[in-house]
């Protein structure tokens, strides 16, 4: 119930950044000019970091990722090859509630955690909504793990070749196509024009059934690893030849994706290119379509697949050819991409929880902070009681200070001088020697008041802990997330409350 697992036995005085992750240190932040922002990504059709949208790309610590992944569990793996894989990725969700993907790599790939951190950084600078961005980096001691936002609806190569219920229509497939050419030619324009190992694994599906291209191919592997680790009949020829992966290399492989969608299959280019110069286009298409697409469109990937594919790097399109090649074939840019996939969209949160409100549930429901505001002056310190037993001994001059501390907090909150409240409730939470979950929740609305709820989500969930049946730590979740767009987490949130809040009434609570 609520948010605070793995958060309780932590330092929660430590100062974090956005989705848990702890600050980043500023010789690195010196070093990358300001980095740190996430709106330097730029470009059209480019999100910006922050809020409820894309986070700021950070530095994580080892200790949120092994809590956001259960400690690395085998359970929580979601690369295709499953523990086989030499760099695995695995799901997690942060102590936010977002998802995130790990990509976790085998401990010498990069040696350097210099030269790791920069190559991140390097990829994480950038936004674009055709990206399964880059939101943060851990170097460790043998440590170096990526993080990524997580995407929900699997990859291309599950939905192509392992489908159960239904497999891609035409129309789907030709998005799928048009959105990946978009992403590398945002990368392209962006200066980072090399993707590693591009195929069907290396395409997601987000939460809307939108089509996404992984950030982890922006990267290599290893320092020195291989860039592909697809079958050699299906790399570029010249990567053969030298080992060096170049745009054009990057063509090739988006060639042998667009076989896949024709085809559903993965059919080796040698023999794909037999087939189009023998003008079997027919056998070629997938059979599983049924006859069901245009011969028109399908003439046009087939002859765009195979200037990809040309032998002579020199020949082979580039990024914004693919672009305008595709663009005239999306018919059905009204119809959502879920539809088109058969699966469900995610619901949106009702607006309304299941029990009926206290006015304390009411005010967070519509995220009315001025009456949750006057509701905690009134509330006072009531639901503190029993939370803290102190001996004679421990009522010290630090003590003294302490409340005096909580005091001049408690008449700035009154004051609605919420800067100064939080200063003076950090100085008692930070003495530590008593712990009320009444600052807790009263610094997390401050947080709110001051327009930083990751701070202020932080804070109700260690109220939780302290806690962990206050329903007014679940209200304070609840707005937080709805603050941070996570309205179906904050909905959530909200009917846990009004359950606590009906079981204190029967009589089950303080």
């Amino acid at each position: 119930m609520g948010c605070c697992q793995s958060l309780c036995s932590g330092d929660e005085h430590q100062p974090v950044g956005k989705d848990g992750a702890q600050p980043l240190q500023q010789a690195t932040q010196n070093h990358h000019g300001g980095a740190a922002t996430a709106d330097n990504g730029g470009g059209a059709g480019g999100v910006s970091g922050g809020g409820g949208g894309i986070p700021s790309f950070s530095e994580f610590s080892l200790s949120d990722l092994k809590a956001a992944t259960n400690n690395f569990s085998s359970d929580n793996i979601v690369s295709e090859s499953g523990e086989k894989a030499p760099n695995l990725v695995y799901k997690g969700r942060l102590q936010n509630r977002r998802w995130i993907a790990v990509k976790k790599f085998t401990k010498m790939a990069w040696p350097d955690p210099k030269q790791f951190a920069e190559e991140a950084w390097g990829v994480g600078k950038f936004r674009h909504n055709r990206l399964a961005n880059l939101i943060g980096y851990c170097c460790d001691g043998d440590e170096r793990l990526l993080v990524a936002e997580f995407m929900p609806n699997d990859t291309l190569a599950k939905h192509l070749f392992h489908w159960e219920n239904q497999t891609i229509e035409w129309a789907m497939r030709l998005r799928v196509g048009y959105y990946i050419a978009e992403a590398l030619d945002y990368c392209s324009t962006e200066g980072r024009p090399l993707y590693h190992d591009l195929n069907a694994y290396r395409v997601l599906f987000d939460e809307d059934g939108d089509p996404r291209l992984s950030c982890f191919g922006l990267m290599k592997n290893s320092r020195d690893g291989k860039s592909y680790s697809t079958n050699l009949a299906y790399t570029p020829p010249e990567y053969l030849r030298n080992g060096r992966v170049t745009p054009e290399s990057v063509t090739y492989s988006f060639g042998t994706v667009l076989l896949d969608l024709l085809s559903g299959k993965h059919i080796p280019p040698s023999h794909a290119l037999d087939m189009i110069r023998g003008k079997n286009i027919i056998l070629l298409m997938d059979s599983h379509l049924e006859g069901k697409f245009s011969t028109e469109e399908a003439t046009v990937v087939v002859e765009l697949a195979s200037q990809c594919l040309q032998y002579e790097p020199r020949e082979r399109p580039n990024t914004k050819d693919l672009v305008a090649t595709l663009a005239p074939l999306q018919t059905k840019s009204d119809v959502p991409s879920y539809v088109m996939l058969g699966i469900k969209k995610q619901e949106e949160a009702p607006s309304t929880p299941q029990r009926p409100l206290t006015p304390l549930g009411e005010a967070c429901s519509r995220m009315d902070l001025t009456a949750i505001h006057q509701i905690l002056v009134m509330t006072h310190y009531r639901d503190d009681e029993g939370t803290n037993e102190l001996s004679f001994q421990e009522w010290t001059q630090q003590m003294k200070d302490m409340l005096e501390a909580r005091k001049r907090g408690d008449q700035a909150f009154r004051e609605k001088d919420f800067k100064t409240a939080i200063d003076c409730y950090s100085q008692f939470i930070d003495v530590g020697t008593m712990v009320s979950p009444t600052v807790f929740g009263r610094r997390s609305l401050c947080y709110l008041l001051c327009d930083q709820p990751d701070a202020a989500l932080r804070d109700a969930m260690q109220a939780q802990c302290v806690y962990p049946d206050w329903p007014t730590a679940f209200y304070m979740q609840s707005v937080a997330l709805a603050k941070l767009n996570m309205n179906t987490d904050a909905a959530d949130m909200l009917n846990e409350a009004a359950q606590l809040e009906e079981k204190r009434q029967r009589g089950g609570g303080k």
